[in-house]
């Protein structure tokens, strides 16, 4: 038996989406200050890089429960980016040798250096029978190499070369699986995915260590025949040997369309079961969780400096920007208000009234000439109040000025903390545990588990230099 093909196909649009996430962020080129520190997610660094920071671990471990027969197969498939470091060489004009650039300027063009990534994959087989008598360890090896990429003028002359160098890994996938306990009889089955390379030389820094990092690593689990359990909704008879699950730097969920129930994704990053790609979306910006007509809208007001640095930091970047640059209206107007949970509800209640709103005659609707009455104010527009006169008056929460005008509004825009002379981030401070915070003030940073965005979790237990000081629209720091 076989995974359903059309389900592994929309499992994998995610999973590319995943794979990307962040590889590259607007505006898309090398000197934008946010692409300084790339990939963050699913990184697990050669155990080596401990020594430099153990923020980031080796391994990663997935647990999940499957009802399935003893004469299933397990299907794994490991992927993840290894890290491809490009160089530029130029030719000396004096004595014709090639030397190293960060730049080569040639016909309009820039070649410039950079780190690029490529794709690998780990494919795994293994009957389930065969698992629940013993473990099964799978080494794999991603082998290092180089390669050159040749440059000429528009006159066929040589004038350089692109290499491209990546170093080796290895890893190690380890598969166990179980039988709970009770009437049920799922299958609990554990993936971990270990990196076990050993550099040549000491780590010094981050980008020494993401040479031999699996990164974005994530898996697609598949039992043909099999039932996988939500792991966020699961059933009441599992919701113990759910919890019971331990799941390190993955959060697996249900894949493929709603229908499918015998895929699994093991993602770096939080998702809900049966993830989709935005039907609307033309194609990838590297932030899934961005909204696709802002990102675009942005991206295509770059100016033609900022468009030409984007295209030669990566091929991927260049791909993107020369997609946007002539994407078609139509695209546009799908990006554009799209509705995603709006359902009909059989038997909804009707709306109550408004406030000072009489009911609604039988038979009578909302725009119906006699409804609503004419010495009734109704709602126009958010916030505002149409009176009998035609005339408007402001919403109580914005105060009870004259007639059309709308008092108590703050002297300064909540969005632009340059127009308020109270706010002055560059110098301001918090007291945190008895201690100034200020511009400049070294921190570790341990930002809080019910407030933090999901992406804070890269940042825990990392230094930092405070910047500024800022607080939120409701004053808090």
């Amino acid at each position: 038996m076989r995974l359903d093909a059309a389900h592994l196909e929309h499992a994998r649009k995610v999973a590319d989406a995943i794979l990307y996430e962040g590889y590259l962020l607007y505006p898309y080129h090398r000197s934008a200050q946010k692409n300084q520190i790339r990939f963050q997610f699913g990184v697990l660094m050669p155990p080596a890089y401990r020594e430099l920071d153990d923020c980031e671990p080796s391994a990663s471990q997935t647990e999940v429960l499957v009802e399935c027969p003893d004469d299933a197969e397990v299907l794994v498939v490991v992927r993840f980016l290894q890290m491809l470091r490009r160089t530029v060489q130029a030719i000396s004009p004096d004595t014709g040798a090639l030397h190293e650039v960060g730049t080569l300027y040639l016909d309009g063009t820039e070649h410039t250096a950079w780190d690029e990534a490529t794709e690998r994959e780990q494919h795994i087989t293994v009957p389930v029978a065969s698992l629940l008598r013993e473990d099964r360890n799978i080494e794999f090896h991603a082998g290092a190499g180089e390669s050159a990429e040749e440059l000429t003028d528009s006159r066929g002359r040589h004038a350089g070369r692109i290499n491209r160098q990546w170093a080796g890994i290895d890893a190690m996938i380890r598969l166990h699986a179980e039988r709970v306990a009770g009437p049920y009889q799922a299958l609990r089955l554990r993936v971990q995915v270990e990196n076990h390379s050993i550099p040549a030389a000491v780590l010094r820094t981050r980008e020494d260590g993401l040479r031999q990092a699996l990164i974005a690593a994530h898996q697609l689990i598949g039992v043909p025949g099999g039932t996988f359990l939500s792991m966020t909704d699961p059933p009441q008879w599992a919701a113990e040997e759910v919890a019971a699950c331990t799941n390190t730097g993955t959060w697996p969920v249900l894949a493929g369309p709603a229908d499918c129930h015998d895929l699994m994704l093991s993602s770096p990053v939080i998702l809900y079961d049966h993830p989709e790609i935005a039907a609307e979306s033309a194609g990838d910006l590297f932030d899934a969780t961005e909204i696709d007509e802002i990102l675009t809208l942005r991206t295509m007001a770059l100016t033609d400096a900022e468009k030409r640095e984007a295209r030669s930091s990566d091929p991927r970047a260049a791909a993107l920007i020369d997609r946007l640059d002539h994407i078609p209206p139509e695209m546009l107007e799908r990006m554009h208000g799209a509705i995603r949970y709006l359902r009909p509800v059989a038997g909804s209640p009707p709306v109550p009234p408004a406030a000072g709103m009489p009911p609604m005659p039988d038979g009578m609707t909302a725009g119906m000439p006699g409804w609503p009455p004419d010495d009734i104010p109704t709602w126009s527009t958010p916030g505002m109040l149409t009176l009998p006169d035609g005339g408007l008056a402001a919403d109580d929460l914005l105060g009870d000025g004259p007639e059309g005008q709308v008092t108590g509004r703050p002297s300064a825009p909540w969005w632009d903390p340059g127009a308020d002379a109270s706010v002055s981030p560059a110098t301001d401070h918090v007291v945190v545990s008895g201690v100034r915070i200020a511009s400049g003030s070294r921190v570790i940073m341990r930002p809080g588990v019910r407030r933090a965005d999901a992406q804070d979790l890269f940042l825990i237990g990392r230094e930092a230099t405070v910047q500024a000081v800022l607080h939120d629209v409701d004053g808090q720091p």
